[in-house]
Formats: structure tokens, C-alpha cells, sequence
């Protein structure tokens, strides 16, 4: 009787785990150089759901910030690419936070 009851617990405790590990999701986002004097970002998150809304900076080499917006209703934001060092920052929450060097950003 004591197996199946420490059987029971196991299974309950996994069954309550399935809900939060459903709803983990990884943040994501690219950017790139569309040749014309502007840099686009497109961002979202591992389970397929909308970066409409977050946050979106733009720090040069210092870290100052040089801009700071949001990605759109398709969750994308263009810019005017910075002169020298720069690097943007997708801010959507704790744990989900990207760092793109703009030396890393290309056509």
C-alpha cells in the first residue's frame, strides 16, 4: 500500500508540473541591415506567441541609450542604423532579455 501511494504522489506531482512547463517559452530575435540606411528587428518567442509591444533599445558603444521603442502589431521595429558601435537590446520581461552586437548585424 505504501508503493502505491508514493506511485499516486509521483504522478500527481508531474501531472502538476505539465501546465508551467507548457507555458515555457524562449525569447527571440534577429536583426538585420535592409541596405538602405535602417536596421530591422524581428522578434517573438519559442512557442509562437507575439513580441507586439516589447521593448526594443538601441545603446551605442557606451551604452547610452540612442533610441527606444516597440516592436509593432508584427512584432517587428526598424531604425536608423546608428554611426559606430552599437548594440540593441530586446527587453520582454525577466529571462528574457537579448543582446545583438551590431557588428554581428549584416545584410
Amino acid at each position: 500500500m505504501r508503493l502505491k501511494m508514493k506511485m499516486v504522489l509521483a504522478i500527481a506531482a508531474m501531472v502538476l508540473a505539465l501546465p508551467a512547463a507548457a507555458q515555457a517559452h524562449t525569447a527571440l530575435c534577429t536583426c538585420f541591415d535592409n541596405a538602405d540606411g535602417t536596421i530591422t528587428c524581428e522578434g517573438g518567442f519559442s512557442d509562437g506567441s507575439s513580441a507586439s509591444g516589447v521593448s526594443l533599445i538601441v545603446k551605442d558603444g557606451g551604452g547610452k541609450v540612442i533610441e527606444q521603442g516597440a516592436m509593432d502589431k508584427t512584432s517587428k521595429y526598424t531604425f536608423k542604423k546608428p554611426e559606430g558601435a552599437y548594440f540593441v537590446v530586446f527587453e520582454a520581461g525577466e529571462g528574457h532579455k537579448i543582446e545583438i552586437d551590431g557588428k554581428k548585424i549584416l545584410e
